[in-house]
């Protein structure tokens, strides 16, 4: 699962997506200066772990991680190829999630390339291109479908009424994400058209050092006009966040974030969003040999759970060991958790919830 920086150029992507990797993709003042995607696997913050940690003193840790894939910018005119905009629209179909960062700064010495600060006109560049490529694939799909929705399939026609939705949407500048499914095949059909614009979005509204904490003016502009997209706006301080990067030791960035009116950096909230985003979840595994982090889709059985750590635990599961994460922590170990009665054993039908600390019984 992968989460994709979108934006135009010059707002400040490669740099985010240095500060969340440690990678160091390239970033200068000008367009186009990322062409091919770079993706970085980014430890997820959880301070859970670090609790596990101090109770269990494992020989390692192992944190859960989430892809985050930096797009290079796009331009009026991508839907039709224009800059490299194909193969941007490209890189962005095969993430799951959209990272959309906009400007919200003033910085003479930072051309943009539009001429002047304007996060909304922006925003709707963007969309604008995504939905046009959209459209371009819909009325394909229409054409084909048309055909056989006339000769009576039942199919075809449940097809066709979902594809004139969702044209009729993007007609008004509205994403595919703002089309609800009817029900389970309508579900079903939207999942496989593999359209950009009904990806799940997050705004990054990327601000100077002194708006870390509350936002300005630009923030209060976007927030107002996604207010009915059921999307989350970030605030950050993208130069401010690599200035942290730089900074050796763990003191000094609690001193340089407390000077910033912040408890943690904004890349860590950040994170946390795409992999929420993502409708990802975390159980966890915690022995003497290793306190570790497991990535699960929320809604995993337990031994779908089994599975990502080894195809074998879920072809052979017999059942899973379970203690909810509070009350690991309240009662300090496995044992006393037991005595406590507050380890159960659960089946293949139970439903893992964020945070379980988990055994698994498997016989292959």
């Amino acid at each position: 699962m992968k989460a994709g920086i979108v934006g135009l150029p010059n707002v400040g992507k490669s740099t985010l997506f240095n500060c969340l990797s440690n990678a160091k993709a390239q970033s200068a003042n000008f367009p186009f200066c990322t062409i091919e995607p770079n993706i970085g696997v980014v430890n997820v913050p959880d301070p859970r772990i670090n609790k596990l940690e101090e109770l269990v003193k494992p020989e390692r840790v192992q944190m859960a991680t989430v892809d985050i894939v930096d797009i290079a910018g796009l331009v009026k005119g991508a839907s039709k190829g224009e800059g490299l905009g194909n193969q941007f629209l490209g890189n962005i179909r095969e993430c799951n999630a959209i990272i959309h960062v906009l400007r919200c700064f003033d910085n003479d010495n930072i051309v943009h390339v539009d001429g002047n600060v304007n996060p909304i006109r922006d925003k709707e560049t963007i969309d604008i291109e995504l939905q046009l490529k959209d459209l371009e694939n819909v009325e394909k799909r229409l054409e084909k479908v048309n055909r056989a929705a006339k000769t009576g399939n039942k199919e075809a026609q449940t097809e066709k009424a979902l594809l004139d939705r969702i044209r009729e949407n993007l007609l008004q500048a509205k994403s595919a994400r703002t089309i609800t499914p009817q029900n389970n095949d309508e579900e079903v059909l939207l999942e496989s058209f593999q359209l950009i614009t009904a990806k799940p979005v997050l705004y990054v509204c990327n601000v100077d050092e002194n708006s870390a904490v509350s936002g300005n003016k630009y923030v209060d502009q976007i927030r107002e006009l996604v207010k009915d997209e059921d999307a989350e706006v970030i605030i950050l301080s993208v130069g401010a966040e690599a200035d942290i990067t730089e900074l050796e030791s763990y003191e000094e960035r609690q001193v340089f974030l407390e000077d910033m009116g912040l408890t943690e950096p904004g890349s860590a909230v950040l994170i946390r969003a795409a992999y929420k985003l993502l409708k990802q979840q975390t159980y966890f595994t915690a022995g003497v040999k290793e306190v570790r982090a497991w990535t699960i889709n929320i809604g995993s059985t337990a031994p779908q759970a089994a599975g990502v750590i080894h195809t074998d635990f879920e072809k052979g599961f017999i059942r899973a060991e379970v203690i909810a994460y509070e009350d690991f922590v309240q009662y300090g170990s496995e044992s006393k958790c037991k005595e406590a009665g507050k380890f159960k054993v659960e089946g293949k039908e139970y439903i893992v919830k964020d945070g379980d600390v988990m055994h698994f019984r498997f016989n292959v």
